[in-house]
C-alpha cells in the first residue's frame, strides 16, 4: 500500500461513513425516544432504493401498494379503538380519514407519475414521500401498544418487523437487484484521488441532515418535546408531551433517513430487497460505539466503521465483514467495564 492506495480507500471510507452516519443517528433517535433497537432500519434503504429504480423504469413500485395495505391495517385499528372506547362515529371517521390522508394522495401521484418518466429528482421526491409514512404505520402496527415493554420485548418485536419487512420486500419488489443513476456524473480529479459527483451529494446531503437535525433538537419546540421524551418519558408525560407522538414522530424521521441514505447509496452499489439488513447493521454498529445515546459519537462511529470496512477490504477482502462486526466486541467489553450495571428491578 502506498499514499494514493491509501487516500482512495480512505475517501471510500468516508463516503460509506457519511452514509452510516446518517443510519446511527435514526438508531440512536428511535432508541432515546422509544427504547426501541430498530433493527429493520436498513429495510426503509432498501425500499428507498428499489422504490427509485421501479419509478425509473416505469413501472408503479411495490411500496405504493404495501403503503395502502399498511394504511388500511393502521384504519382498521382506529375503527376499532374508536368502537372499544365508545367514541362518536364523527371522531372515528375524522381519525380514520387522517390515518389515509397522506398514503392514500401519496399513492394516487405515484399512480399518476410512474408511467410519466419525469426526471430523477422528481421521481427521487416522490421516494421519499412513500417511504417516509412507513415509519409512523410500522410504529403504530407493531410497536405503540408495546411503548412500556420492556427493551428486551421491543427487541423481539424489531427482530419479527425486520423478518416481516423482508419477506414483503421480496413480494414487492421481487429477488432482482437494481443499481440507480447517478444524480451528478461529474468527476474531479486531485492527484491520485478522482471524485465523483454522488459522493459529493453524499456528503453534501448527509451533512445538512445533520445540521438541520441539530438546529431542529436546538430550536424547535417539537424537537424540544423529543429530546424530553428521550431524557424522561414520565416527566415528559407529566409536562403534557404525548409519548405516542413523539414515537411515531422518532419512526417517522427515521423512515426518511433511511429512504434517503437508500437514495445517496443507491447509484454506489447494487441494492436487492434484502441488502439493507447488511447496510442498516453497519449503522447500529456505529450506534453502538456511541452507546445508543450520543449523537456526536454517532457520527464518530460510522466514519470509524466506514474507513474499518474499507481498509479491510483491502488488506483481507474475505472477512471484511467479520472485521467490522467483530469491532463491535471490544467496545462492549469496555462498556460493560466502565459503567457496570446492577440488575434492573
Amino acid at each position: 500500500m502506498d499514499l494514493s492506495i491509501a487516500g482512495i480507500l480512505a475517501l471510500d471510507g468516508l463516503t460509506n461513513g457519511a452514509v452510516y452516519a446518517l443510519l446511527a443517528l435514526a438508531t440512536v433517535l428511535v432508541f432515546a425516544v422509544t427504547r426501541v433497537i430498530f433493527i429493520p432500519q436498513g429495510e426503509f434503504v432498501a425500499f428507498g432504493a428499489l422504490t427509485l429504480a421501479l419509478l425509473q423504469t416505469g413501472k408503479v413500485p411495490g411500496t405504493v401498494w404495501f403503503l395502502l395495505v399498511l394504511a388500511a391495517a393502521a384504519a382498521i385499528s382506529d375503527v376499532f379503538h374508536g368502537v372499544r372506547h365508545h367514541q362518536a362515529p364523527g371522531r372515528i371517521a375524522r381519525t380514520v380519514a387522517r390515518t389515509l390522508a397522506i398514503p392514500v394522495l401519496v399513492s394516487l401521484i405515484a399512480f399518476w407519475a410512474a408511467p410519466r418518466g419525469f426526471p430523477l429528482v422528481v421521481q427521487a421526491l416522490l421516494t421519499l414521500a412513500l417511504v417516509t409514512p412507513f415509519g409512523t404505520l410500522i410504529y403504530r402496527l407493531a410497536y405503540e401498544k408495546l411503548a412500556d415493554a420492556s427493551v428486551l420485548v421491543l427487541l423481539i418485536v424489531s427482530v419479527g418487523v425486520h423478518f416481516a419487512l423482508v419477506g414483503l420486500g421480496l413480494y414487492f419488489f421481487g429477488a432482482e437487484g437494481f443499481r440507480n443513476p447517478s444524480f451528478w456524473s461529474e468527476r474531479f480529479t486531485a492527484g491520485p484521488l478522482t471524485l465523483s459527483g454522488q459522493t459529493v451529494i453524499i456528503f453534501a446531503a448527509s451533512l445538512a441532515l445533520i445540521v438541520m437535525l441539530w438546529l431542529y433538537f436546538e430550536k424547535t419546540l417539537s424537537g424540544k418535546a423529543l429530546r424530553a421524551t428521550a431524557v424522561n418519558r414520565v416527566g415528559a408525560r407529566l409536562m403534557g408531551i404525548s409519548s405516542n407522538g413523539a414515537g411515531r414522530l422518532a419512526f417517522t424521521m427515521a423512515a426518511f433517513i433511511g429512504a434517503l441514505s437508500g437514495l445517496l447509496i443507491g447509484p454506489t452499489t447494487t441494492i436487492f430487497y434484502d441488502s439493507g439488513f447488511i447496510i442498516g447493521l453497519k449503522g447500529f454498529v456505529a450506534a453502538v460505539f456511541a452507546g445508543l445515546a450520543s449523537y456526536p459519537l454517532a457520527l464518530v462511529g460510522a466514519l470509524a466503521v466506514g474507513l474499518l470496512e474499507s481498509f479491510s477490504s483491502f488488506w483481507a477482502s474475505a472477512f471484511k465483514e467479520v472485521i467490522v462486526f467483530g469491532s463491535i466486541l471490544p467496545v462492549l467489553l469496555w462498556r460493560s467495564l466502565r459503567d457496570p450495571h446492577g440488575e434492573e428491578h
